[in-house]
């Protein structure tokens, strides 16, 4: 299956743009001052840190249940694997059906 990327890739910043961006402030009083390269706090909430260690959690979740793989080669080795047929054709069917579905959305 090809995965295609759907979405435009952000612009870089230009050489000297990052860093001599000046940020405008209005303050209560309705005067707008300039923080120029002053350190801003963002808080992102409990969220973030579920995510990140979800991240890690996947990331070190292995891709290949390697017990199973050797059960399945020793089982056709000894000809005792056997494949279903039917399984396979309708599990064929779902696939196309889901590609089908994503492509018309």
């Amino acid at each position: 299956m090809k995965i295609e990327k759907t979405s435009k890739p952000l612009p870089t910043p230009s050489a000297g743009e990052a860093g001599s961006r000046n940020t405008a402030v209005q303050t209560t009083d309705g005067k707008t001052s300039s923080t120029g390269n002053s350190a801003t706090s963002v808080h992102l909430g409990s969220t973030t840190a579920q995510l990140r260690s979800m991240e890690s959690s996947i990331a070190s979740t292995p891709l290949v249940n390697v017990q199973k793989v050797a059960e399945i080669k020793q089982a056709i080795s000894e000809g005792r694997f056997k494949v279903n047929s039917g399984v396979v054709a309708d599990r064929l069917i779902n696939s196309v059906q889901d590609l089908i579905t994503a492509s018309k959305h």
